[in-house]
C-alpha cells in the first residue's frame, strides 16, 4: 500500500474509539524517504489538542537529546514519528494511561514496510522498547537504556523525555554522559 492511502487510513482510524475518553485524534508524521524513525509511547493531551507530534516539554526535551532543530524534526521526509498508539489515551492515576495495544500491532508493519530507508529507529519508553526490542529487552527500561549499543544499528532505546522523569535522570548521571553523546552521533550518521 502506498504511504499516503496508508497515512489517510490511520488518520480514519476508529479501532478503538470507545476506549478513548477524548475521542480518537490519530497522530502520526512519516515520509518514504525517512532514515530516522522515532516511536514513542502515545500522544500527550496538548499532542491531542494541537495534532502535532512532540508538541510539549517532552518533545523540546527530546529535540535536544537528539541535537535536532525542530523544523527537521518535523520534516516527514527525514523524520518518521510513529507512536505505539497515536491517540491520546486519557489520564490515569499517576500520569497517562498507558497506549492502547490495538494499534501497534494493526498499522506498524505497513508503515515500516512504507518506509524502507530508516536506518535507525528510537524507542522512547517501555512500551516501545516491549513491542519492538520483545524477549531481547532487559528487565528494567534502565538496564535496557545502558545497553543501548546491544541494540545498535537497527534501534537506540531511550527513557521517556518527560519532566516527570527528572529523579530517573538524577538518579542515572550516565545517561547525559554516555548515551546522548552516542545518540547525537547515531542521529546525525542516520540523517545524511
Amino acid at each position: 500500500m502506498k504511504l499516503p492511502l496508508l497515512l489517510s487510513e490511520i488518520r480514519a482510524c476508529r479501532l478503538c474509539e470507545k476506549h478513548l475518553p477524548y475521542g480518537p485524534r490519530p497522530v502520526v508524521q512519516a515520509g518514504a524517504g525517512a532514515r530516522l524513525l522515532i516511536v514513542g509511547q502515545a500522544p500527550g493531551r496538548r499532542v491531542h489538542e494541537t495534532g502535532i507530534p512532540w508538541n510539549d516539554p517532552s518533545g523540546e526535551r527530546l529535540r535536544d537529546w537528539l541535537g535536532v532543530p525542530r523544523e527537521q524534526f518535523y520534516d516527514e521526509s527525514r523524520i518518521a514519528i510513529v507512536p505505539t498508539a497515536f491517540c491520546y489515551p486519557g489520564k490515569g492515576k499517576s500520569g497517562d494511561l498507558p497506549p492502547r495495544a490495538e494499534c501497534a500491532p494493526a498499522w506498524h508493519a505497513s508503515l515500516l514496510e512504507a518506509m524502507p530507508e530508516v536506518r535507525l529507529t528510537l524507542l522512547i519508553g517501555r512500551h516501545a522498547q516491549e513491542y519492538y526490542l520483545r524477549e531481547n529487552g532487559r528487565a528494567t527500561l534502565t538496564e535496557t537504556v545502558a545497553a543501548f549499543a546491544d541494540y545498535l544499528p537497527a534501534y537506540f532505546p531511550l527513557p521517556h523525555p518527560s519532566p516527570r522523569n527528572q529523579a530517573w535522570w538524577k538518579a542515572n548521571p550516565w545517561f547525559e554522559r554516555d548515551v546522548l553523546p552516542a545518540l547525537r552521533r547515531h542521529v546525525a550518521s542516520a540523517l545524511l
